[in-house]
């Protein structure tokens, strides 16, 4: 009788967390579906190509062309990975082969402390430092007029905002990788860097690779940082000392005003459809490869 009754409980409690695990899963397909159903009138009333490729983002006349945004968001993820990458990559190997123990406990806990930062605390320091940074140094140094309020200006902000996220997974794939392949390569005369550059890298790439997707999903959906640092005017941006206008940052500034006019709400879904489902896209992508990393190494 006690044996039944805890196979009964087993088999309730296993059923619960099923049902709990398959509506947190649901959720983000709801999500996906109801932001497709609120845009869908704007995909119902103008070609989807005119939306995506036209510049011309006039609401009240009717022009809803995400152009300038979807290049703007382009623009400062790339940036943001650009800077982020080397950095995170070298600061990952160092803390993962060369540091210390106790160096690690130093550092890991300032990594923690920096991806739980506000990213509105982002944006202010992007005000204070970044923008004036660029405006008085970086831009004259090429020869260019720039008011600081930049596609520079927001990619150095998220490639800060990023950084803790890049280092954790990476730093996670270097310590899976068996210490034999470390032991084996140093046996045959190589030296550490050597070491890290030809063997462990090789091993890693995958995950590296999955850790900077991570990377690109969170600066893709953020948003108080670029929407105070890259200035936020409707125009494609022709290089990196331009303004320029994220989705998220549209989103944010526009959603709530203006609803009286015409298709203005269903354009803002499009936009957060788009960026959902890119986001989803990369967050899987990566999350795959990691899966099949932990599958490797089991």
């Amino acid at each position: 009788m006690k044996r039944s009754l805890r196979q009964i409980k087993d088999a309730l409690t296993t059923r619960v967390m099923f049902l709990i695990c398959v509506a947190c899963t649901g959720l983000a397909v709801c999500v996906a579906i109801v932001l497709l159903v609120k845009s869908s009138p704007i995909i119902v009333h103008q070609p989807l190509v005119k939306v995506l490729f036209s510049s011309s983002w006039q609401p009240a006349r009717g022009s809803f062309g995400m152009y300038p945004f979807i290049l703007g968001t382009l623009w400062v993820t790339g940036i943001a990975v650009i800077f982020a990458v080397p950095v995170s990559l070298l600061t990952s190997i160092y803390l993962a082969e060369y540091a210390s123990r106790t160096a690690r406990e130093i550092i890991r806990p300032f990594l923690d402390i920096l991806a739980g930062i506000p990213s509105v605390i982002f944006g202010m320091w992007g005000v204070i430092i970044i923008v004036p940074f660029v405006r008085g140094y970086i831009a004259p140094l090429f020869g260019v007029h720039s008011t600081g309020y930049s596609v520079l200006a927001g990619g150095i902000v998220l490639a800060v905002m990023i950084l803790p996220v890049i280092i954790h997974i990476t730093v996670e794939v270097f310590s899976a990788i068996p210490h034999d392949l470390r032991e084996a390569s140093l046996a045959l005369g190589a030296t550490r860097w050597q070491t890290v550059t030809r063997v462990l890298l090789r091993k890693a790439f995958p995950g590296v690779v999955a850790a900077n997707l991570l990377g690109l999903t969170r600066a893709l959906g953020e948003t108080m940082a670029v929407l105070m640092v890259c200035g936020n005017i409707p125009l494609v941006p022709k290089d990196p000392f331009s303004p320029c206008y994220p989705i998220p940052a549209l989103i944010a500034n526009t959603y709530g005003e203006m609803m009286s006019i015409p298709l203005y709400d269903a354009a803002l879904m499009l936009a957060a459809f788009m960026l959902f489902m890119v986001v989803m896209f990369f967050t899987i992508l990566s999350r795959m490869i990691l899966h099949r990393i932990k599958e490797a190494v089991i």
